[in-house]
């Protein structure tokens, strides 16, 4: 039924963009005849807009994974630097929030973690809606950050660095096996803010794949139980995304990405100073305006992840410093 509605929505999108085309190519003719260029002029921008609609819609065609159609989990760790990149890591947790709100993606904050000063250590983030794996799946890797400081009293430059991983969420369909005996559980007091249980009861669930290391975690829910449910789901999704990275590796003959969160690993490189710019190292995309990035404009550089994962071919990776 989900895949059929799927389709229905796919089909209803493609017949929408036709009868605008078909509606607005006679408004210009309409307007043409009698001469009204007010008419025009309304009916031409209505066609520059339908650019946007038909370019994204596009690029949706590239999401023909098994999982791309699904939710997804986004999370992200800080590097080295403590409070730098603590900070780093918050500003990225508001970022693909952000992201999702302007794809009218639902987001929910499953765990987080903050950091000692300021900052997190970090986040993880469940982003319902669809396509919503499939959009973010190439946001996976190091993000590196070049700023003065404002935590440094002499205002220094400095460069943070954040890794991001996101899997899908697994439905029924996909069915993943892990035997208690293979984790090791363990239950902790959950930090922030969430109500008078979560600081007085060790209702946060950690669990720990022991064959890959994979970590789960939750403190989001106000019971354990409701908060292991979750982390096991996370769990199966995680050791599910890692069986798609191997599979797309020996696929592609590519090395693994997941990499040590610093130098020589990033994915994309955000210059606040001594100039503006953000580049993705992979595909070259490279934008002059940070803030709207950090905004959650991210659309571009994902479009162009996808179509050079799907294509293949390489972008331009030149550094920034």
């Amino acid at each position: 039924m989900r895949e059929r509605q799927q389709l229905e929505e796919q089909i209803s999108a493609v017949n929408a963009i036709e009868q605008e085309l078909d509606d607005s190519i006679e408004l210009i003719e309409l307007g043409e005849m009698e001469n009204d260029e007010e008419v025009v002029a309304e009916a031409e921008k209505t066609l520059e807009d339908m650019k946007e609609t038909i370019a994204r819609r596009q690029v949706e065609t590239l999401l023909s994974g098994e999982a791309d159609s699904n939710d997804t989990y986004i999370e992200i760790h800080s590097g080295a630097g403590g409070t730098e990149s603590q900070d780093w890591a918050s500003m990225l947790t508001r970022m693909y929030t952000r992201w999702a709100e302007r794809n009218k993606f639902k987001v929910e904050v499953l765990e987080i973690q903050d950091g000692e000063e300021a900052g997190l250590k970090s986040a993880t983030l469940l982003i319902k809606g669809h396509n919503a794996y499939g959009w973010a799946k190439t946001e996976s890797g190091v993000h590196r950050l070049v700023r003065i400081s404002p935590f440094d009293s002499q205002s220094r430059r400095h460069t943070s660095f954040a890794s991001v991983w996101v899997y899908p969420v697994i439905d029924d369909s996909i069915d993943i096996e892990v035997s208690e005996a293979d984790v090791r559980i363990d239950t902790y007091r959950a930090s922030g803010a969430g109500g008078q249980h979560v600081n007085t009861t060790d209702s946060a669930v950690r669990i720990t794949h022991i064959a890959t290391g994979i970590v789960a975690q939750c403190q989001n829910g106000r019971s354990q139980h409701q908060n292991k449910a979750t982390a096991w789901a996370m769990l199966r999704a995680r050791l599910y995304e890692e069986e798609l990275k191997r599979r797309e590796e020996e696929a592609n003959a590519e090395a693994a990405t997941k990499t040590e969160i610093g130098w020589g690993h990033q994915i994309r490189s955000y210059v606040l100073q001594p100039y503006q710019m953000v580049k993705d190292l992979r595909t070259g995309v490279e934008s002059g305006n940070p803030q709207a990035v950090l905004d959650g404009d991210l659309d571009k550089y994902m479009e162009a992840a996808l179509a050079q994962r799907v294509h293949g071919g390489g972008g331009d990776v030149e550094d920034l410093d």
